[in-house]
Formats: C-alpha cells, structure tokens, sequence
C-alpha cells in the first residue's frame, strides 16, 4: 500500500497501482501549468485525482467562504477544467497516454450534497469537454469520464482508493 497526504487528508493506493504526486514543481511546469493532485495508471485506465479540502482544521474562514463561493458560481469549475486539460497534455506530451482516462475530483466539504455533486459533475464535463464537439470530428476522447465526489460519494465510488481525514 502505497498512502499520500493532501491537506488534511489520507488517501491510501494498493501496490499494484502506479501512482505519481503531480502537482508541485516536480513536473517541471508549474510556471505555466497547472496539474492534478495525482496521476494513477492501472492496468485498464489512468486517473487523474484532485482533491480539495477546504475544511482542512487550518484553513481561515475567509478561505472557506471564497472556495464556497467558487464553488457555488461555477468557478472553481474553470481552475478543475485547465488542471484536467494542462496535466492531460502534459503527459501526452510524454508519450504515456495510451488507456483511458479518467478525471476524479473530491471536494471534502459536509455540504457538499448529492445534488452538488451532480451539478458539478455535469458542468466539468461540459467544459473539458467529454465527448468532443457535436460534428462528431475526433476520433479519440480526451477523458472516458469525470465526476465530482464529496468523501462517502468517493470511498463508495473507489473503494481500492480509500480516503479519509486525518485526526
């Protein structure tokens, strides 16, 4: 097992699983891109994780109140948007997009409700976009699927990919 930290948050991966940290300056781009929290490739897909934590015990009020508000007007949409696209050409840049991806985002917020997470989830995948322009002109999708989770929604979904608050 392999266990990584993000906030206040623990996320354990299963040894047959290649995972990489992404985000920071180990790609090398940080300057003009943006990038998911984790790059997972398993045998049949890789995944692509971001996970917010705007409850983390440190976090100022204010800064709870601004990701909310992000949250709620759809702006925190665009940031998820350019990490997926960014860290998607980035690694096809690299030559290692050769499965499906797919983009996961977890949001640990309490009210971060089923409904939340289905508006979220539909706005993200009009945005990346899922299935291309409506001519039907790609020939190749640029992510298999995406959604939005809140922590029970995510260790439901990825029960392989547990995740929980650290105390």
């Amino acid at each position: 097992m392999t266990t990584f930290t993000e906030g206040n948050l623990r996320i354990v991966f299963p040894d047959k699983v290649r995972v990489r940290k992404f985000d920071g300056p180990s790609h090398g781009l940080s300057h003009c891109m943006k990038a998911v929290d984790f790059v997972v490739e398993e045998n049949d897909r890789i995944s692509f994780i971001e996970i917010k934590d705007p409850e983390h015990p440190l976090a100022r009020d204010e800064d709870r109140e601004k990701f909310r508000d992000e949250l709620l007007s759809g702006v925190l949409d665009e940031e998820l948007k350019y990490k997926y696209r960014d860290t998607f050409l980035y690694w096809w840049a690299r030559g290692e997009i050769d499965k499906p991806v797919y983009y996961w985002v977890i949001i640990a917020m309490e009210e971060m409700t089923e409904s939340m997470q289905i508006a979220r989830t539909d706005d993200l995948k009009r945005k990346i976009p899922l299935n291309g322009p409506p001519s039907g002109e790609w020939s190749r999708r640029i992510v298999a699927d995406c959604a939005v989770f809140n922590i029970d929604a995510w260790n439901r979904h990825r029960r392989n990919f547990p995740l929980s608050r650290i105390p």
